[in-house]
């Protein structure tokens, strides 16, 4: 027998990282107990560890999801942002140590790789799983397995501050204040010279269609979101296990904010508009 709830945590933990989205996660692992259940009482005795099947059966079917994600993509209007999720959600994360495989940055960084990058990647690097145990995921040799996560963890190293950021609580909360205050110089005090910000409204909401650079540029257009959005409260909460902000009107909640922030500035700015996306956060 299987015990579904600790193997059903981690294999949607798996697909959140995979994907980067709750509702498909959920989704593949679904699927995946269903093939399990599918299979005869012999084929599942036969199977020395059902743990390792699911995961196989779950990152193939994972696979099959990136590559025609990649076609909706081309139709998705405006930029494309990982579903925010509140916390850091038990589901998703098993432990401490993976805490930074479920920020917005890593997120977003897995996101750009390709399909076999990101699950070699995952797989080894993220949940530990040896690249024999990869290649019957990928169906490539583990040499071929070992150079896509090589690949992947150079773009991962490349998109990381040079050192730990701190009091990112701080900087986070400052600039909730400098925003409803419409403190321009104050945001603009608050922001990298190079910040950009992206929002993902998926054409159900009006946001930006094109990320928005520089520091002054962004502290301009998150002012004027305020004056188009009259009534906005604005909340700090916890993004994807880092400090972030809520907006919320008339008691629902219209965008969640995530940043990257790096030498007590914030560097990039991720705000996710889509209702679709926000479906975790209403009350």
């Amino acid at each position: 027998m299987i015990a579904i709830g600790p193997e059903r945590q981690q294999l949607i933990g798996l697909a959140y990282r995979l994907l980067g989205s709750v509702s498909d996660a959920e989704d593949v692992v679904q699927e995946a107990y269903g093939r399990w259940y599918a299979l005869s009482g012999p084929q599942r005795d036969a199977i020395e560890s059902p743990a390792a099947w699911l995961t196989t059966v779950a990152g193939r079917i994972c696979l099959d999801v990136l590559g025609s994600a990649r076609v909706r993509r081309e139709r998705y209007v405006g930029e494309w942002l990982p579903e925010p999720v509140p916390g850091g959600t038990a589901d998703l994360a098993e432990h401490v140590a993976l805490g930074e495989s479920l920020t917005m940055a890593f997120l977003v960084v897995l996101d750009a790789m390709t399909p076999a990058e990101r699950v070699a990647f995952v797989l080894h690097d993220v949940f530990g799983y040896p690249f024999a145990e990869v290649a019957t995921v990928l169906g490539r040799t583990p040499a071929a397995c070992r150079q896509l996560a090589t690949a992947a963890r150079r773009r991962v190293a490349a998109s990381r501050p040079p050192a730990p950021a701190a009091g990112r609580a701080d900087v986070v909360r400052a600039f909730k204040l400098a925003w409803e205050a419409k403190d321009i110089r104050g945001l603009v005090g608050l922001l990298d010279p190079g910040a950009t910000a992206v929002a993902d409204g998926g054409g159900l909401v009006s946001a930006v269609l094109r990320p928005v650079v520089g520091g002054e540029q962004v502290a301009r257009y998150a002012v004027r979101l305020l004056g188009r959005l009259p009534a906005l409260a604005i909340e700090e909460t916890t993004v994807n296990g880092q400090p972030g902000l809520v907006a919320r009107r008339d008691g629902t909640v219209a965008a969640v904010v995530a940043f990257d922030v790096a030498g007590g500035v914030v560097r990039r700015i991720w705000a996710v508009r889509n209702p679709d996306k926000l479906r975790l956060w209403q009350d």
